[in-house]
């Protein structure tokens, strides 16, 4: 558990009574800073298990076939980001942030302990908890940070913000050391059990530093009235009663297989944003420019999708081709697969002041790119990187053992074109949003996580053995290198339905 480290006990605007900060931020900071940073560890540690372990059938694992892995992986980490808007809504209409995140640390924590438990039910469920908890969390706690400060003007507030985002990476780069190997080693359950003990360091850190939070994260900002919670309790009554007939009758015909979970829900995540961008387009209440705009953002939805889609595999087939047919000695020393995650964080953390720098020496010369053309080249990063995984798995044939070199250069890659689209989709989405949408539209951007993903759990049930193989990164890639080129071609098309955006 962290400290509050001080190195200036001069009190700030909006710092908590008594002087004392945190990197010359409110002493708050800390306490999210390392909730995040436990968080991030438990949940990306598990993450460089879980396709491993699904697929092991020698030392305890439970020997699933890769395509079906790999789709649960993918669904798995498409609820994450789809459950992130619901747990918005919990906060602002029944809990008020502060405690909504609490709940999900909680429930996060026991996700990760049913996984340490040797029984398949448990794993299912734990994932399930996992993927309810992160919703709640993910989409409070940055809220939470923002608390912290004076209103948008702060002069401290991106600078908090980074602090705050620099735990997330360093929680993602030390998971898989520690977990990973210890997964790998010595145990799966272990491995998983020690995610749960990172979560519950960083939920007692939150609820110890919880004094030194803003009062604003206990504010319910739209309360529910009694009517609306009647209402809405009946029907997720109605909902879930249909759901435990439908399946309890799969179960008791003895029917039921992981299929019946996974394909439902992958089509639902596909057709959720669809809804959504058809239910805002029928919208009267917007302008004329407004649904333009939107127009022009659908362009970038499906950019990022197709990304996603991709970029997301680093933890599925990545992890399997790193795990079976990567050498993973360097001179003489022998490492556990999962370590190759730690790459992206490792690359963000070097490359992303750099990208940073670049932007603003770009723009003092009147040189910046275009949003569209960002996206391009993220676009293009991505597909090349899987162009460089066809090769990799080229190599790979007959059972070789190629040089880590190949990750470690895909990984690169893909963070190149992370740093390209990621930051600048944040940003987009705020300057398109139509005003009554304002507050939504940063969940709907994350729903871009979710279809990829879904689109990837398709493809990989769809492909079934061929998941993994040459042409199945040849396809994806070329697939994303022509949406990039494409992009790139109607470039001004889509600037012109930006606007007075650019």
């Amino acid at each position: 558990m962290a400290s509050t480290t001080t190195l200036d006990t001069g009190v700030q605007p909006g710092a908590p009574s008594g002087g004392k900060t945190f990197f010359g931020h409110p002493r708050g900071l800390a306490t999210l800073f390392m909730t995040e940073m436990w968080e991030r560890f438990s949940f990306y540690g598990m993450r460089a298990l879980l396709v491993l372990y699904m697929t092991n059938s020698t030392t305890g694992g439970l020997a699933m076939k890769v395509a079906l892995a790999t789709a649960i992986y993918s669904v798995y980490n498409a609820m994450v980001y789809l459950l992130a808007l619901p747990g918005g809504w919990i906060a602002d209409r029944f809990w008020g942030a502060r405690k909504t995140v609490a709940v999900g640390g909680s429930i996060i924590m026991i996700g990760h302990f049913l996984l340490a438990v040797p029984f398949k039910g448990a794993f299912f469920a734990g994932l399930g908890c996992i993927a309810l908890g992160s919703g709640l969390l993910k989409a409070n706690i940055s809220t939470m940070v923002g608390h912290l400060y004076d209103g948008p003007n702060d002069p401290r507030r991106d600078g908090g913000f980074t602090i705050f985002y620099m735990g997330i990476n360093l929680g993602a780069f030390a998971a898989p050391l520690v977990i990973g190997t210890v997964g790998q080693k010595v145990d799966w359950h272990l491995g998983f059990a020690m995610a749960g003990v990172g979560m519950a360091l960083g939920l007692g850190q939150y609820l110890l530093g919880s004094r030194h939070l803003s009062k604003k994260s206990d504010v319910v900002t739209s309360p529910i009235s009694p009517e609306e919670k009647s209402a809405l309790l009946r029907k997720a009554g109605m909902w879930l009663g249909a759901a435990v007939v439908f399946y309890g009758a799969l179960v008791a015909s003895g029917q039921f297989s992981v299929n019946w979970a996974v394909w439902p829900l992958s089509i639902a995540g596909i057709a959720i944003p669809v809804v959504v961008f058809t239910r805002i387009k029928r919208d009267k209440d917007l302008s004329p420019t407004d649904h333009t705009k939107i127009r022009g953002y659908i362009w970038f939805f499906v950019v990022a999708a197709v990304f996603w889609m991709i970029y997301d595999q680093s933890g599925s087939t990545l992890s399997v081709f790193a795990d079976n047919s990567t050498n993973l000695s360097v001179f003489g020393w022998h490492f556990p697969s999962s370590w190759f995650q730690s790459l992206n964080p490792l690359y963000i953390m070097a490359l992303a002041p750099v990208f940073a720098w670049l932007w603003v020496w770009l723009s003092r010369r009147a040189k910046n790119p275009s949003t569209t053309v960002k996206f391009a080249i993220g676009l293009l990063m991505i597909g090349f990187s899987f162009i460089v995984m066809m090769l990799a798995m080229a190599a790979a044939s007959g059972g070789h053992k190629t040089t880590p070199l190949w990750l470690t250069i895909v990984y690169l890659i893909q963070t190149v074109g992370e740093l390209t689209l990621s930051p600048v989709g944040l940003s987009v989405t705020t300057k398109l949003a139509p005003a009554k949408y304002a507050s939504q539209m940063m969940g709907i951007w994350f729903l871009a996580v979710t279809a990829g993903d879904c689109v990837a759990a398709v493809i990989q049930l769809g492909l079934g053995n061929a998941t993994g193989s040459t042409w199945y990164f040849a396809i994806q890639g070329i697939a994303a290198l022509i949406a990039g080129a494409a992009l790139w071609m109607y470039r001004k098309n889509v600037i012109k339905l930006m606007g007075d955006v650019h």
